[in-house]
Parts: structure tokens; C-alpha cells; sequence
């Protein structure tokens, strides 16, 4: 999702969600269901888009870790932040993380409603302020934060730079001058740990219900995004 990879290269009854791996599919449902009411790990707390493995053979955790992308066709690299945070500061941070980017950005929206396992639809607008844009992402932290199906990316390609917060509620920039992000991590007591690892490296479930996909039309809708990008 996002400019740069194409420059560069209520849980039970009310909730849906897809399995990350067959572990899930041999499991009776009272035990799934019993899985999605978890959210705390230690002083971790996840959103409810996301459950880790069954088994939990990557337990969540805060933290954050460095990754580079290259592209040799274009002789590009550029570091890559990859951070998880715990739910109750997971929005704000995600919110301060958009400063450096600058007054005017590009904003891409992606979806996984409605659409077969893999697959995802990014709707992509450019040039809106990031005041504007601020606010309208505020008016659905809910959906941001819980739906399993919406991931967002915000955009400067003239730096270039770019923050995701993607459909597993992480947090993942590119950007050559990845000091300031780092900062802002720091200031909300989320530090490097090379050793950390993201329950993406495992099976894991995103879980989503219909109110959340009626919302995302109406964010579609609220941000004009018209332009549509298949992944």
C-alpha cells in the first residue's frame, strides 16, 4: 500500500474475520471465539483488528525495529521503521507521526472489504492539508483503530516520505531522515528492540464487522478518494 511501493518499485456475534493459517481451521469455533476475546498480553493491549497465532508463538509486544527498502532497478534504499504500540496510545502516536511529513499531503486509503483473501484496493488522492486531513481521520479513530479491513497511508513523494498504519494497526515509515520519526516514538515511551517480532510473522486473524464497512464508505466519500489502485 502506498506512493512509495509504487515509486519505488464486539468480537463474537457482531464481528467477521478471516484466518491467517490453517491452525485456525482445525480449531473448534467456541476456541476461536475464545481467542478474539483476548486482547491484553502483559502491558500490551491490541486493537480489535487483529489476534496473533493461536498457539502464540510471537506474543505482542511495544517496540519498534529497523528494516531497509531497496531497489536495485532504481539504485534506491531507504530505511524502514516497523512499530507496534499498544492500543490506548496507538492513534496518537500514529497522529504525531504525520508532522514531519509537512503541511500538504497525499493520503491513500486501503480496503480488504469485501474482497477475496490477499487481496486489497488502495483509493489514492492527492495535495490535501494536514490539518484537514487530521481532523477527518480523528472523526473515524474507531474504524482506524479496530477494523481489521482499513489500513491508511499518508504521503510527502517529494521528500519522499511515508507512514502507514496498516490493516494489523502498525505503524511502518519510510523515510531517509528517519531521526524524526524516531524521536516522536521515543516521546511516547516506544523504543528500538532489534529483537522484537510482528504477529504478521505468523498465523493471525483480522476481524471487521458490517458498521466498520459502511463507515469506510463514508471515509471514502468524506476524503473524495476517486482513483482506484489494485494491489
Amino acid at each position: 500500500m502506498g506512493q512509495l511501493k509504487r515509486f519505488f518499485r464486539n468480537v463474537l456475534c457482531d464481528r467477521s474475520f478471516s484466518y491467517g493459517g490453517a491452525i485456525f481451521d482445525r480449531l473448534p469455533k467456541i476456541e476461536v471465539e475464545s481467542h478474539l476475546t483476548i486482547a491484553n498480553y502483559g502491558c500490551f493491549t491490541l486493537s480489535d483488528a487483529v489476534r496473533p497465532s493461536f498457539d502464540l508463538k510471537i506474543i505482542p509486544r511495544q517496540g519498534y525495529k529497523y528494516d531497509q527498502y531497496r531497489n536495485i532497478k532504481n539504485n534506491l534504499s531507504i530505511p524502514v521503521i516497523m512499530a507496534t504500540v499498544s492500543k490506548e496510545n496507538l492513534f496518537d502516536t500514529f497522529i504525531d507521526l504525520l508532522d514531519p511529513l509537512g503541511n500538504c499531503v497525499d493520503v491513500v486509503l486501503e480496503t480488504s472489504h469485501k474482497r477475496s483473501s490477499g487481496n486489497h484496493l488502495d483509493l489514492y488522492r492527492e495535495q490535501i492539508d494536514m490539518p484537514i486531513l487530521k481532523s477527518f481521520l480523528y472523526d473515524y479513530e474507531e474504524l482506524l483503530l479496530n477494523d481489521g479491513c482499513t489500513g491508511v497511508a499518508v504521503l510527502n513523494s517529494s521528500m519522499p516520505c511515508e507512514v502507514q498504519f496498516d490493516e494489523h494497526k502498525m505503524l511502518i515509515i519510510y523515510a531517509k531522515d528517519e531521526k524524526k520519526f524516531e524521536k516522536i516514538l521515543n516521546q511516547h515511551n516506544i523504543y528500538r528492540d532489534d529483537a522484537i517480532r510482528f504477529i504478521t510473522e505468523a498465523e493471525h486473524i483480522h476481524t471487521t464487522k458490517d458498521d466498520y464497512y459502511k463507515q469506510f464508505q463514508n471515509l471514502k466519500i468524506t476524503l473524495g478518494l476517486d482513483n482506484d489502485y489494485f494491489c
